[in-house]
């Protein structure tokens, strides 16, 4: 048994609550990490969900809880959270990543280096922030992205976001590397659709992986087989009922 699997399972208790960390795989859902875990207890009924949505396009840290633990799904969920990333200057997708087609094309030559990461000042601190319009955001009970889909336009709402971090690790235009430490709720998509507006230009995200949530480092995260498999290895040596 590794140093990770008894580290994260020291008792096998899955009904009284773990907290299992994972690593989600590119163009899956959160939905679909916790189906794949909550379907690695059958036969058992356990309660199973997690602590912030990541987007399809993104990978990195998910934080999964079990049993009672599910109950601190929301303290967890209101953590500071860590991302990394990059973006592609100069050109716009409607989802502000690549779910969509390039809409817009800006011309990049007139940016240097120097504006590039002054211009990640003015993003931190409190912000007011509009959602994409491809997210999961319920407007009027129905998410956000189906209307975007059948090409309805809704009045977005800003809400109240805080990025205490936001650098620029590597500049190779038209790509642009960047960290966030921000809170619970915002959007890096926005975030990056907004810092090329800003430059009267355009930006679109091209990779997005979440590193940390509170405590939580993607390092000490599982694969999502590596754990299902751990999973049902515990249940055969343990016995669970």
């Amino acid at each position: 048994m590794s140093e990770k699997t008894e580290k994260i399972f020291p008792e096998f208790n899955f009904a009284e609550g773990e907290l299992l960390l994972i690593n989600k795989p590119y163009k899956w859902t959160s939905f679909d990490v916790v189906g794949k875990i909550r379907n690695s207890f059958k036969p058992l009924k356990l309660k199973v969900g997690h602590a912030g949505t990541l987007d399809p396009l993104a990978t990195g840290l998910l934080i999964i809880c079990t049993g009672k633990m599910t109950k601190k799904i929301d303290q967890f969920q209101a953590q500071q959270k860590e991302y990394t990333g990059t973006m592609i200057l100069g050109a716009n997708t409607p989802s502000y990543d690549l779910e969509t087609e390039i809409d817009e094309t800006f011309d990049i030559s007139q940016l240097d280096e120097g504006s590039l990461r002054a211009n990640t000042h003015q993003f931190t601190g409190e912000l007011d922030q509009f959602p994409p319009a491809h997210s999961a955001v319920k407007v009027d009970g129905e998410r956000l992205y189906m209307k975007a889909r059948r090409g309805e336009s809704v009045e977005l709402k800003t809400r109240k976001v805080s990025i205490s971090q936001f650098e620029i690790t590597r500049i190779e235009l038209p790509e642009i590397d960047f960290r966030v430490i921000c809170s619970k709720g915002t959007y890096i998509r926005s975030l990056v659709h907004d810092f090329g507006r800003s430059l009267n230009n355009a930006a679109h995200l091209k990779s997005l992986r979440r590193t940390k949530s509170g405590d939580y480092d993607v390092e000490n995260a599982f694969e999502v087989m590596e754990l299902v498999n751990h999973i049902r290895q515990l249940k055969e040596e343990a016995k669970l009922k």
